[in-house]
Parts: structure tokens; C-alpha cells; sequence
């Protein structure tokens, strides 16, 4: 097996995650046989399963209720928590509540901390990130957001239209992004508030019907804000500074779904090498045939650099750099490789691969939105080429995207 330069710490928390995937998760999973929404209970079982492995929620300060460790070092962990659909829920490293801790430990109050970040930790309540809006607001170009925050007195009044808000149905607070000096472009005029989720004037909608895994119980959210007011403490970081917090955000959490990603495709390979070593046809194993042998072997391949790439990138924002091309190029690669090798062992697994007995069917459905996810494709490919071609606006902000994840 190809090693990767990770720290001694790194490989003790990948050890320790590895193990409870295997022990405990992954078995929960075999249960649930896909389409089974967990149940509160079982992620209360699953969590507590994960601080008796001492991996529960490794990127928060112990003073918040996590482990504390470095940025870096916990990124091999989140790979072994992709290999099951339940894994991160397990570990607490799952979106958007990873990315939203992320956030509000980085740029929360003393007083937002305790009241929101500590809960979140100890999975007492769920957020959602309500940035992207239909339609003709923002979505691939967060500019265009139409959603308005207006100072009234010592209260901020929001109103605006969002969906894909992840977790939006479920949430018990919300983190919304919102336009609050109309006349100074958008990069320095929009702001993040802390938002309940029960606050007279939003509006759950609906969740949207999305392709992906019923697992997990996660869906995106449509939601309407009509006069919510809140008071001015709200106000998440400095006002006019939310894309950059935005950004503070999404670089990291770009990086810990390409890992969670790349776990689930090492799984994938696994089952389906199992599953060839044991299924006879045309007189001997599968396993023994060169073409399912290369199509593992350049799976492999291109799954070991995409996870290579990644790695080499959290070094760069280990270090204090934004890595902003790097962080592009790692998630639009390793989201395409991951749906191809998933890809490539649901076929080489033939009907067993697109029934729900293995994990591959769910995993094939979840990977898929990877690519829109964080980012589409299409707008990484515009940042990378923006420093390829040398672009007088290369140091333009990164779009962001549909799904708030």
C-alpha cells in the first residue's frame, strides 16, 4: 500500500477511526441496508461509541468540547469516516455542522460560543448554512444574492429567499448569509447572522427532492425569511466581512468532504476486490480476469493521487496559506475520481453492485452530487484557469455553489 506523509498523531486518530467503522459502524450500517433513515437513537448510540474510541469530533478545541487537533492531523480521520454513509454523523465531522463549528469557533463571540458552538459539539442541536437562493439570486455566483439585512434600532431585520440549505428541515439554528450594505459591492457588503430557527418569520418551506442516499436524513431545505429579526449580537464575525468568512469556511471544509469522499471510494474498491475473489464465472474468479484486474489497478491509481493532492493542499492551509487554486484542483479531481471508481466497482459487481445488500448502490447515489457540492466542477475549473492564464482578476474571491453543505 502506498504511505502518505502524515503525522504520528494522524495515524494514531486514522487507527482509531478505522476501527470504529469496523467494530461498530459499519455493522449499524449492515442493519439499516440503505433507505433506512437513522433514527435519533442510533446516532446517540453511534456518538457515544465514537468518544469510547476517542475519536469523537477530533477538529474542535477541547475547550468546546472536542479533541483539538490540528487541522491536518484529523484529515486522515474523516477518510476513514467516508467509508460508511454513518461514519462522520458517528464522529461528528459531518456536514454542514463540521463546517459550521468551523466557523463559529474561528469567528464567534465568547457568548455565541457558549450558546451555539458548545451544543453543536455535543450534538445537542443541528444547524444549517442558508447562503444559495433560486432561481435568479445567488447560486454559482453568491454576487447575485438578493437576500437583505437591514439594522433597525439594536436588531438586524432579515428577509430574503434561500434554498438548498442543508440540513434546513432539521436545523435548530441557522447560519444566513445576507446582502447588508447595498451600495458597496457584494465582497464587502454582506454579512453572517446566527439566526433560530424558530424565530417569528422563517419560513421552512420544504425540502427539496434531491438524488442521494436516505441514510443519513439530511436533506436541503427551502426557506423563506420574512422580517426575522435578531438582535445585534447575532451578527456572526464583522459586518460586511461574510464572504471572507465564507471563505474561512469553505477552503477547509472543500478538503474534509474530498477525504470523506476518498473514503467511501477505498471502501468501494475493497467491496468489489472482495467480491471478485469470491464470484466464479467462465471456469475461475473473477479476480482472476485482467480486465476487472486493470480497472481496480487504475482505480487505485487515480484514487492514491487524488488522495496525494489533498493532502499536499491541507499542508498549505496547515501552513496559513488560503490555497485557493490548490483547494479548486483537489476538489473538482477528486470529486470525479471518486464517482469513477465508485463507479467502476458498482459495475465490476454486477446486480449485487446496484442492490442495497452492499453499500455501493448509496454510495453511487451520494457521490454524484460531490460534483455540484462545495463548488460545481465548471466553477473550480474557472478559478484554476483564471491562475493558468494568469487573469488580472485571479485574486477574485471563489464563487461558491448550490447545496450550503
Amino acid at each position: 500500500m502506498v504511505s502518505f506523509d502524515d503525522s504520528e498523531t494522524a495515524e494514531e486518530l486514522a487507527a482509531r477511526a478505522r476501527a470504529l467503522m469496523d467494530d461498530v459502524v459499519i455493522p449499524k450500517e449492515r442493519q439499516l441496508r440503505g433507505d433506512t433513515a437513522i433514527s435519533r437513537g442510533t446516532v446517540k448510540e453511534l456518538r457515544a461509541a465514537a468518544r469510547e474510541y476517542d475519536i469523537y469530533c477530533p477538529q474542535i478545541r477541547e475547550e468546546w468540547g472536542g479533541m483539538g487537533h490540528d487541522f491536518r492531523d484529523v484529515l486522515p480521520a474523516f477518510e476513514q469516516a467516508g467509508r460508511s454513509l454513518l461514519g462522520a454523523t458517528a464522529m461528528r465531522v459531518d456536514a454542514p455542522d463540521e463546517g459550521n463549528m468551523h466557523l463559529l469557533e474561528l469567528q464567534g463571540t465568547q457568548l455565541q460560543k457558549e450558546q451555539y458552538l458548545k451544543p453543536l459539539v455535543a450534538g445537542e442541536i443541528r444547524s444549517g448554512f442558508s447562503m444559495t437562493e433560486p432561481m435568479q439570486g445567488a447560486g454559482s455566483d453568491p454576487k447575485m444574492i438578493k437576500t437583505r439585512a437591514e439594522k433597525d434600532g439594536d436588531e438586524w431585520v432579515i428577509d430574503g429567499h434561500k434554498w438548498w440549505t442543508t440540513q434546513g428541515l432539521e436545523a435548530d439554528v441557522l447560519l444566513v448569509f445576507a446582502r447588508t450594505d447595498l451600495e458597496a459591492h457584494p465582497y464587502e457588503g454582506c454579512s453572517v447572522f446566527i439566526v433560530p430557527s424558530d424565530a417569528p418569520g422563517v419560513e421552512v418551506v420544504r425540502d427539496v427532492p434531491h438524488l442521494g442516499s436516505e441514510m443519513t436524513g439530511t436533506g436541503h431545505a427551502e426557506i423563506k425569511y420574512d422580517g426575522v429579526r435578531v438582535p445585534e449580537e447575532h451578527l456572526l464575525g464583522e459586518e460586511g466581512k461574510g464572504f471572507q468568512h465564507v471563505q474561512e469556511r469553505l477552503g477547509p471544509a472543500r478538503l474534509t468532504h474530498c477525504m470523506r469522499f476518498s473514503g467511501m471510494a477505498q471502501r468501494s474498491i475493497d467491496v468489489a476486490t472482495a467480491y471478485l475473489s469470491e464470484r466464479e464465472a467462465f471456469g475461475e474468479p473473477l479476480a482472476a480476469k485482467q480486465g476487472p484486474r486493470n480497472a481496480l489497478a487504475d482505480a487505485a491509481t487515480r484514487l492514491t493521487a487524488a488522495r496525494s493532492l489533498v493532502r499536499t493542499t491541507a499542508d498549505r492551509i496547515a501552513a496559513g496559506e488560503q490555497a485557493r487554486v490548490e483547494v479548486s484542483m483537489s476538489k473538482t479531481f477528486t470529486a470525479n475520481v471518486c464517482q469513477d471508481v465508485i463507479d467502476t466497482s458498482l459495475q465490476l459487481c454486477g446486480g449485487n453492485g446496484i442492490g442495497k445488500d452492499l453499500p455501493l448502490a448509496d454510495f453511487y447515489e451520494s457521490v454524484r452530487a460531490f460534483r455540484i457540492i462545495d463548488g460545481a466542477d465548471e466553477v473550480h475549473r474557472r478559478t484554476i484557469a483564471r491562475d493558468v492564464f494568469a487573469d488580472p482578476d485571479s485574486a477574485e474571491l471563489d464563487p461558491v455553489t448550490r447545496f450550503d453543505a
